[in-house]
Formats: structure tokens, C-alpha cells, sequence
């Protein structure tokens, strides 16, 4: 379908224009924001007449020579043509109407309004109306059925709705647009389009496709949408015959396609890219005119949509076909493809050509037949009229015959059919809006507020602190036109562009300097732009045209320069890091190819990533870039999908957020501020219908969390699993931050930690439940090894003993795997101690002596969780199955902490040291694994009162003491299992290697100084009371026990205290002399002592046996041996 595209000319004053033509197609009308309408007689015609209907015109409809305009006085009226007498008014709004439009028989007229309406007024007597509601916001474009029955409406509620218009009803509504308040917001008009004659489709324009719907069913029958169609779809409109829909977007394209064949037969682009807001066929439908949002008037003419020149090719036989080419012999092409018989004798290549000059035929396509060698860019043929044209000679009932018809399609230039090339992202400054607001936001950071204004009034530049102790407000004046900004603790940098008498400026207000000069300036070289900036901690970066990256001092002194190895998309600093991001390559399909670099400025420069690509949604491009506020990267794409760098997986971009799913609707967006990681914030302004916020009023900061798009998280697996991994990647930033020397906030960390394993602890408890044993040991291998010794008692109490033993050969590893770092961490302490930062920063200071105190009061907390849980176990094997779950929640609620300091000691010992008579060390200094697991072991039966079982000797005892069962104390798992590893010389006797159960292996050293202690009356009737104490009152916690107990103890009278008391001091004389005597027959040795203190233990358990399945997993373990 060939054109001609006609220049534009000024039809009205800058804004929304229309178009229309008369019934007989020699006059073009138009209106427009200057109130007029004018009339037409060509494009040519230098005096059109012109009938004001208003202060401004928003839409106008012409038929039988009534002209009806939609007006700002918010009324619709009605003019005589071409006369233009007023004819009355039609109808009225509480606003104004923003499109009219007839019937096809012209004697009704339908017109929207702003204020959501739809009314359908009889021409002959406007005061048959029909009132159409139920839209939610302005109309946008109404349309008639050509049978009179329907009439479909688009709205800024992002509904498309057909209407019956006798019941007054909607048939139909379909969700296809953005929602806006406005008309003025909305992204695209909508201008619906029926199908005349046929009237079986209703054309709908949704972003940047057309889709038909089927007339009756409302089926959404098919799609027209072409490649190089990249903007949204303003306005469609149907030629007179139905077969053919032209389309004008928002970026000045023009499409024509052919809905039969569903495909594009013509391209054209406006001259200046100007939206496209109005289109009209002329009724011999060999016009297109078309309007601007300027105001001018463009005229599309040569259009050949005749039927009857389509289909003639198709009637001619295969001698036609030759005839038509006779004259072109000398195409060597012409002759591929026909046989013999179909092709009569050819002429010789030597003619005489002046013979054919007048015989050259146009084909039914309307175009010389051989001017695709020599096409122009503009009104090039393309694909879609290739494959028309084979389409319509193909249509021959003789298929041998139609060959000969692809031919003369074959000399045209080949076209290329791959991806094609997406235009390049612009730069821009985050945390700022759009150039060519009058009011906006210049930079919206964690610092504060830089606000431009540019209207007639006042240009100038607000900046606002959002700490007034940094500084207080400033207003400058713009009087350079500063287009960039950015805002930090120190300064404010502002850049402008160049312009044909000045250069590119740079100028900066540092307003924390302590001298008096606190501005300077800087003019780039001639011909180079600044394109982005970015301050950081005493140093500002800026980007240029030239692609490269100049560095200053915060004082104005030029530092290092370096070329960008694309152009810059936008950068941004924070303390010493600047990041950068710019275009690596060109992008393809919508998609944006972007490179990414991180570097260190400061005392050690170094390129943290070098040129990797930084991946970005499907289609989409980058909207936001910049630091949490912990210093770690990070971006928001424009389908909202918020990623952060994870440094301890090479630098991987991890989705953190998906703004999207919170908001209400397509047209809603949130507009980023801010992201910390500690508490984690997700900072942003919502923007209802827009993507950018108003300056004024302020907007309102809204906080979203964030959520890693982890699988099911709707189940409690995926929950947890989603928190673990969230929690682990937010708190990177303190390894990141010790590793660069910061001083970090430990707390923090102890409670991230904290946080983490009592998630895998939880894991671990489900886990169990769902007997999943496999993954137990896959989390039990991310945990510390405290929590390893908790998940051990766990299963052995969920009697999972196979599980059990794998989880100490985990424990086991992980004690070797800490006893391996402790030299390593030795050595570098004192390099630690010396490596002290100029700004008063410690590496490691304070750290070893605050996790020993951390530690204590772990133990104790565990200490405390683990009575209460031997508490529940003893209460029966039903019980006690009831409670497993119970028991996991409580253990994993617990504050396990890992550490890699000893408990109650600085110094380190070696766990399995073995002295010169073959019995491990029993000095105060325990090994590691024994003490941690010891303590874990025997806490159960300990009083968080009784002290640390590291630390015995230190500090007085707090009496009361809450009883110890001697018999009680066992060694888990690790500790068996490391015995039978380092030493084979320690052996228990084959008595107790025969009853395990009865026997369990000796306690530690820290157990027996704890014993050897007597035993108070009190002590004695706590042990025998205690039951009844805590099943009088089984929330009360173990100190609130101890008090309960001296309370009722207080009551008996003196002689059964001191009853009481005699009992205590007989027991202990009867243990110390049984003591003694095994001392004296034991040779002397350590392993006497602990044999003789193994025997004690043994009588002592026949008074009271356990029920703790933990001590027969020791045992169990213990067999292996």
C-alpha cells in the first residue's frame, strides 16, 4: 500500500487536536485548544474558515452537515456545515466532555464526559437522552455500533465497556488499561473504533497491539501488532470498507494494517515524533488525515484500499502474466522458476527499450513494479507488502500459473527480519524526576530533599535536610539552569549542560568546610556534557559525553580521570565505594544491555567488579541505583523488582523486593528513596496512577518489607526457609564492613546470628516431624556447633538414634574444624591489635572479651531451657511424645549462640591432650568440645545459679544451691566418639562396657569439684519437694522455684529443719569416707579418681533412675567402641 506522507502544517495553537471529514470528502475539519474549528478545503489551503465554538474544543463529529463539538463551557453543541450557524446545544456535563461522536445513520450523537458519564442524545430532540453510568473516572473515547444496538466506552478506570442502549446496561467490561485520574495523565486516549458495513469487530488499541473484538460473542478474536511498533497506540481508525485499520501513537508513528491477512502494509513516522492524537479516513478511503498534540495537521494520500484493484490480478490467466512481463526480459530473475510450456518465446536480451516505455504497468499493489531497486528510506516497501502481494497472486485457482507472480517482487533490497536493536536507556540522576517537569525533584536521598523549580515566576533550588543538625534549609538561585544534583553530609553538586556561548558547569556548596570559601566552580572542556554525578565521602565523581569519569576532592581539587568503556546510565557514591553503571553493548528485543562497575575510593583504590553485566527484567530498564545505607549496592528495574549485591556469593545480584505485588493497580508505582538492611526497609513513595511523586504536597515516605521470591512461601518450610536466607544475606554487610575495617555493631550481629539458628532449629524440629532425616543433616551442616549439640539431644529424644550418630560426626567436625582457626587466629591478633584506622575505627576491638560474657549468660539460658525440658520428658512415654514438638519449638527459641572463645577462659587448651599417665588434662582450663557439650549434657540437672562449669573455683556460692544429681551427668556422643578417635589408652572397665545403661562414662573434672562440695538441709528437701513444687506451679522459672522452696521450707517447724539438716551432714560424711577409701585403693593415679567417681555415680543412680533416652544414646555410642 503505497503513500505519499504530505509536511505538516499549523492547524491550531499547542495542544489536543482533532480531525474529521465531511460525508462528500472535500472538506478536512478540525478543532483544537485555541476554541475554533476550522474547515478544510485541502491541505494547501492557505485561508480556512473557521467558526469559534469556545474558550477551547476538545472533540468534534460531522454528519449530514450537522457539526456537533465538544466544548469547555461543558457543553456539547451543535453547528450548521458548512455554514456553522448555531444550532443549539445538545447536552451538558458537570465537566467537560472530552469526546463525541454519531451514529452511523447520523441522528444520535454519544458523548463522554469527565465526570464518568456516557450520554446518548437524539439530534432531531436533545431531550430524548440516554445516561449511561458506571465508569469510575473520566471517559476517555465512546464509540457506535454500526447497527445502532451497542456503544462501547474506554475510561481512565482501565475498563473498556459495552453498553446495550436501550436497557442502559453494560454488556461487558474488559481490564485493559492503565488506571489514571485524568484525561490530561492518561498514557494512551484509547479511541475506539467499530468496523463499518460488516460491524463485526470492535478495534481496542491496549498499549502497543489492537485487539478485535467479535461483535455478539465479545470474543477477543485476534491481535494486529507489528515489531517496529514500540510506543502505545493512541488512536485507530477503520477505512470506509472494513478491510483496513490505521493506527497513530504517542511517539508519532503511523500503521496501517490489513485485518484480513493481519499484516502490516503500511509504515509511516511523523516528521518531529509528535503524538499522534487524531485520525480520520476520507470516505474514498485514499486519505488518511491526521492531527498533532502542536496543533498541526498532516495528510497521509495515495492510499489504495479498493477492493476491485486487489482482486483483478487474480482473474488473469497465465498468458496475462507473461504478457505483463514481456518488457522486462533483461531481468535475468523474471525467468526462474517458469517452465517450458507456460513461457512462450522470449525476445532477444537486445531491444529496443524506448518500444516499452509506454507500456511500464503499475500491479495491483500500486507501485511501479521495479522501484524497489531504487526505494527511498521513507516510503520504503517492506515485508508486509511483499507478502500481501504473493498473497493476492496466489489467490489463483491455477498454482503453476501463479508462479511467475513472485518475480517482480525479487529485485527489492533484501530486509532484514532479526531482533532489532532496542534505543538506548538515557541517563539519568536516582532519586531524581523527569527534566521537563517545571517543579521536581532534583534528588530524594537518605540526606535530604533538592527541589527544582522552572516556571515564569522563580527558578531556583530548595534544598531541605532531613536532619536539621547537618544543616539548615537553602534556597539558590538557578540562574546557570543546573539540570543534576546529588546531596550528601558534606555538599551539594549541581551540573548544567552547555550551551552554544557557555560550557558544561560543575559547581559544588560545600557546606562542611570550616573555612569561609565554601562554594567552587568548574567548566568542563568545550564539547562535553555532564551526563551523571555522585558524591562520597570527601570526593565528587562526575560523568561526561565524552565518556569519561572525572574525579574531584570535596575541596575542588582535580584527582584521577578515566575513560568509561560505555555511555554512562547513572552512578551513585557511598563512603568510599562509587558505582557505576552505562551501556556495554546495544540492547535487542526491549531489552537493555547495561555493564556494571564498583570501585574503592579511598586509601586503597581497587575495582571491586570490572565491567559485568547487570541483569534487569524482562524488557524493562533501570529506574533507581544506589547503597542501603549499610553501604551494600543495589538497583530497582522498572517492573519493580529490587535486587542487592550478595557478596559472599561473587557478587551476585539477588531479588530482594517486587514493588508490583503491592500495588493496587497496573498504573500504581512505588517510587524508591531509600533501602536499609538493618532494620530491614524498603523506603519509597507510593505514586497512585503515575510513576513519579508531586513536589507538592510533600509525599509520604512508605516502608514495604522485603521478601526473597523463594518457592511456596505460603507453606511453613518455605517460610522459614525464605527468612533464613534473607536474614543471612542482610547481615553480609558486617563481615563486608570488619573486612574494610569498620568497627561494627556487634549486638547486631549476635542477634542476626541468633536469629539464623534458631530458624535452622525450627527447620530442623519440621524436618524431624516429617521424618525427613537426609535433610536434617543438611541443616544441621549450616548450623554452629552449639546448636549441632542441641539438634543431637533433639533427635535422640525423638528417639532418631541413626540420625543422632551422623549429627556427632557433624559436631565432631565442626570442633576439629574451630580447633584448626584457633593458631591461625592467634597469629593474627597481634597484627589485628596493630592495625588501628586513621578515623578512629578498631578492627576487632573489644570483641574476644564481650563474646565471653555473651557465652556465660548463653550457657546459663540454655542451662535454664534444658531443666525445663528434662521437666517435660519425665512425665511418661506418652507425655513425652506429645511434648517432642513442643520441646523443638522451645530448644530452637533458645539463644544459641556460636563462639569461638572457651567458656570462663581466654587461654586455649587442647581438647584431646593426653598427660604422661594416659589421663586426659583435668585442669580448669577444659577442652573445648568436653565443656561446651558437657555443659550441654549435664545442664539439665545444674541450677543457672550453680555458676559456669568452666569457671568452678571463681566467686562465692549463692546458697541455697538447687540439688545436683550425681548419677546424672553424661558425656554425649562427641565426646565418645573423640575418645575413640585420639586415645585408645583411656578405657572404662568391662563392667560398666556390659551395663551402659546402669553406668554411664565418667563426668568431667568441672562435675566433681562441683560434688565435692557438702550438701545443706535445705538442699535435701528441695531435691525430695521439687516436684510438687513445680507441679503446683509449673510456669514459675528456676530462681522463682528456689524462692518458693525457702518460703515453704521456712514454715516447717525447727525440729524437722534441723532433722533436715542431720540427714545432709550424714550423707556427705558416709560419700567422703567412701571417697577416701577408693582413694587409698587406687593406686593414686587420675584414673583411679575417675574410675572411683564413676563407682559413686553408679550407686547413686540406683536411688533414682532416668528416664532421659539421651543417656542411652551415650551408652548406645559408647558400645560402638
Amino acid at each position: 500500500m503505497p503513500c505519499e506522507r504530505k509536511p505538516m502544517r499549523y492547524g491550531h495553537s499547542e495542544g489536543h487536536t482533532e480531525v474529521c471529514f465531511d460525508d462528500s470528502g472535500k472538506f478536512i475539519v478540525t478543532c483544537g485548544n485555541d476554541g475554533d474549528v476550522r474547515i478544510w478545503e485541502g491541505l494547501d489551503d492557505d485561508d480556512p474558515k473557521f467558526i469559534t465554538v469556545g474558550e477551547k474544543a476538545y472533540s468534534l463529529a460531522l454528519k449530514n452537515g450537522k457539526l456537533v463539538t465538544a466544548s469547555s463551557n461543558n457543553t456539547v453543541q451543535i453547528h450548521t456545515f458548512p455554514d456553522g450557524e448555531p444550532d443549539g446545544i445538545l447536552t451538558r456535563f458537570t465537566t467537560n466532555a472530552t469526546h463525541v461522536t454519531f451514529n452511523s445513520s447520523g441522528s444520535r450523537v454519544a458523548a463522554g464526559s469527565s465526570d464518568f458519564m456516557v450520554k446518548v442524545v437524539e439530534v432531531s430532540d436533545s431531550s430524548q437522552q440516554k445516561t449511561l453510568r458506571g465508569h469510575e473516572a473520566p471517559v476517555l473515547s465512546v464509540t457506535f455500533d454500526p447497527k445502532d444496538d451497542f456503544l462501547a466506552s474506554s475510561s481512565c478506570d482501565g475498563s473498556v465497556v459495552v453498553w446495550n442502549i436501550e436497557e442502559q446496561s453494560q454488556l461487558i467490561s474488559w481490564p485493559l488499561l492503565q488506571k489514571t485520574n485524568d484525561v490530561s495523565n492518561a498514557k494512551s486516549l484509547c479511541r475506539l473504533s467499530w468496523q463499518p458495513s460488516a460491524a463485526k469487530l470492535l478495534a481496542v488499541p491496549v498499549e502497543t497491539k489492537v485487539h478485535l473484538y467479535e461483535r455478539g460473542t465479545w470474543d477477543h478474536v485476534s491481535t494486529l501488532s507489528d515489531d517496529l511498533q514500540t510506543q502505545l497506540i493512541n488512536v485507530v481508525a477503520w477505512s470506509p470498507c472494513g478491510r483496513f485499520l490505521a493506527a497513530g501513537s504517542v511517539g508519532g508513528s503511523l500503521t496501517v494494517w490489513d485485518v484480513n491477512s493481519k499484516l502490516c502494509v503500511e509504515r509511516q513516522k511523523h516528521e518531529k515524533g509528535f503524538t499522534v492524537c487524531g485520525l480520520a479516513w476520507s470516505p474514498s478511503g485514499s486519505q488518511v488525515a491526521y492531527t498533532d498534540t502542536e496543533g498541526c495537521l498532516g495528510l497521509l494520500d495515495g492510499l489504495s484500499t479498493s477492493t476491485s484493484t486487489t482482486q483483478a490480478p487474480t482473474k488473469k490467466t497465465a498468458k496475462d502474466y507473461d504478457d505483463l512481463f514481456d518488457d522486462d526480459d533483461d531481468d535475468r530473475l523474471m525467468d526462474e522458476g517458469l517452465s517450458d510450456t507456460n513461457s512462450p518465446v522470449k525476445k532477444p536480451v537486445a531491444r529496443d527499450d524506448d518500444d516499452d516505455d509506454d507500456d511500464f504497468l503499475v500491479p495491483a499493489t500500486g507501485r511501479v513494479r521495479n522501484r524497489g531497486a531504487v526505494l527511498d528510506d521513507e516510503n520504503s516497501l517492506d515485508t508486509g507488502s511483499l507478502k500481501v502481494g504473493w498473497d493476492r497472486f496466489g489467490d489463483d485457482e491455477d498454482s503453476s500459473a501463479a508462479a511467475p507472480a513472485a518475480p517482480p517482487l525479487v529485485p527489492l533490497r533484501p530486509v532484514y527480519e532479526g531482533p532489532l536493536p532496542t534505543a538506548p536507556q538515557k541517563a539519568f540522576q536516582p532519586g531524581s524526576t523527569p527534566a521537563h517537569l517545571t517543579h521536581r525533584f532534583m534528588m530524594w536521598n537518605s540526606v535530604g530533599i533538592v527541589r527544582g523549580y522552572n516556571d515564569e515566576q522563580d527558578n531556583a533550588i530548595d534544598v531541605e535536610f532531613h536532619d536539621t543538625a547537618v544543616h539548615h534549609a537553602m534556597h539558590l538561585t538557578n540562574s546557570l539552569g543546573h539540570s543534576v544534583a546529588d546531596l550528601s553530609q558534606e555538599a551539594v553538586l549541581l551540573a548544567c549542560p552547555s550551551t552554544d556561548e557557555l560550557a558544561s558547569k560543575l559547581q559544588c556548596f560545600h557546606f562542611s568546610s570550616w573555612d569561609t570559601n565554601k562554594e567552587w566552580m568548574v567548566d568542563l572542556p568545550p564539547g562535553e556534557d555532564v551526563r551523571a554525578l555522585c558524591l562520597g565521602q570527601g570526593w565528587a565523581a562526575v560523568a561526561t559525553s565524552a565518556l569519561m569519569l572525572r574525579l574531584f576532592s570535596i575541596g575542588g581539587v582535580q584527582r584521577e580521570i578515566f575513560s568509561l568503556p560505555g555511555n554512562v546510565v547513572c552512578m551513585v557514591g557511598h563512603g568510599e565505594q562509587l558505582l557505576i553503571v552505562y551501556h556495554r553493548a546495544p540492547g535487542f528485543d526491549g531489552e537493555q544491555a547495561l555493564g556494571v562497575q564498583l570501585l574503592q575510593i579511598g586509601g586503597r583504590k581497587k575495582q571491586l567488579m570490572i565491567g559485568e553485566s547487570l541483569p534487569l527484567s524482562l524488557r524493562s530498564h533501570l529506574c533507581w541505583l544506589g547503597f542501603t545505607a549499610e553501604g551494600t549496592p543495589c538497583y530497582v528495574d522498572s517492573d519493580g523488582v529490587v535486587r542487592m549485591l550478595n557478596r559472599s556469593l561473587g557478587n551476585t545480584w539477588t531479588p530482594v523486593c517486587n514493588t508490583r505485588e503491592t500495588c493496587k493497580s497496573k498504573s500504581d508505582h512505588y517510587w524508591v528513596v531509600g533501602i536499609h538492611e538493618n532494620p530491614q526497609q524498603l523506603r519509597c513513595i507510593p505514586c497512585k496512577g503515575s510513576r513519579y511523586p508531586p513536589t507538592l504536597p510533600r509525599p509520604a515516605v512508605a516502608i514495604l518489607p522485603f521478601k526473597l521470591p523463594l518457592c511456596q512461601t505460603s507453606t511453613e518450610k518455605g517460610l522459614m526457609e525464605e527468612q533464613y536466607w534473607r536474614s543471612v544475606l542482610f547481615h553480609n554487610h558486617f563481615s563486608f564492613l570488619s573486612s574494610s575495617g569498620y568497627e561494627v555493631d556487634e549486638d547486631g550481629r549476635t542477634q542476626s546470628q541468633k536469629e539464623q539458628q534458631e530458624l535452622l532449629m525450627k527447620m530442623f524440629a519440621l524436618s524431624c516431624k516429617l521424618e525427613r532425616e537426609f535433610r536434617c543433616v543438611e541443616l544441621a551442616a549450616l548450623m554452629t556447633q552449639n546448636v549441632v549439640t542441641l539438634a543431637i539431644r533433639y533427635a535422640s529424644r525423638s528417639r532418631r538414634m541413626a540420625l543422632a550418630q551422623r549429627l556427632s560426626e557433624i559436631a565432631l567436625e565442626k570442633a576439629n574444624q574451630i580447633q584448626e582457626e584457633e593458631p591461625e587466629e592467634r597469629e593474627e591478633e597481634p597484627q589485628h591489635a596493630a592495625a588501628r584506622r586513621p578515623s578512629g575505627y578498631e578492627v576487632t576491638g573489644g570483641r574476644r572479651g564481650r563474646r565471653q560474657e555473651e557465652e556465660e549468660e548463653r550457657g546459663e539460658e540454655l542451662r535454664e531451657e534444658e531443666e525445663e525440658n528434662a521437666q517435660e520428658m519425665e512425665t511418661g512415654e506418652e507425655a513425652g511424645t506429645r511434648n517432642r514438638v513442643t520441646a523443638s519449638v522451645k530448644e530452637a527459641a533458645s539463644p544459641v549462640i556460636p563462639s569461638l572463645t572457651p567458656i570462663g577462659k581466654v587461654g586455649r587448651a587442647n581438647p584431646f591432650k593426653v598427660l604422661g599417665s594416659g589421663t586426659p588434662s583435668s585442669s580448669s582450663a577444659q577442652p573445648r568440645a568436653t565443656n561446651i557439650l558437657d555443659n550441654m549434657a549435664s545442664g539439665r540437672k545444674s541450677s543457672p545459679l550453680s555458676g559456669s562449669a568452666g569457671k568452678p573455683n571463681k566467686g562465692p556460692v549463692l546458697k541455697p544451691l538447687a540439688p545436683r544429681a550425681k548419677a546424672k551427668t553424661q558425656s554425649t556422643l562427641l565426646q565418645m566418639t573423640s575418645t575413640k578417635k585420639k586415645s585408645q589408652e583411656v578405657t572404662p572397665p568391662a563392667a560398666e562396657q556390659q551395663e551402659p545403661a546402669e553406668a554411664p562414662p565418667p563426668a568431667s573434672p568441672a562435675d566433681n569439684t562441683e560434688n565435692k562440695r557438702p550438701k545443706t538441709g535445705f538442699q535435701l528437701w528441695l531435691e525430695e519437694n521439687r516436684k510438687s513444687i513445680t507441679a503446683d506451679h509449673p510456669d514459675l522459672e528456676e530462681t522463682d522455684v528456689i524462692k518458693e522452696a525457702m518460703g515453704r521450707f521456712r514454715t516447717l517447724s525447727s525440729e524437722e529443719r534441723l532433722s533436715w539438716t542431720e540427714r545432709a551432714k550424714g550423707q556427705t560424711g558416709d560419700a567422703d569416707l567412701k571417697k577416701r577409701k577408693r582413694a587409698d585403693g587406687g593406686g593414686g593415679g587420675g584414673g583411679g579418681n575417675e574410675h572411683g567417681q564413676a563407682e559413686a555415680d553408679e550407686n547413686s543412680a540406683k536411688k533414682k533412675k532416668s528416664l532421659d533416652p539421651s543417656a542411652k544414646l551415650s551408652a548406645f555410642a559408647f558400645n560402638k567402641n
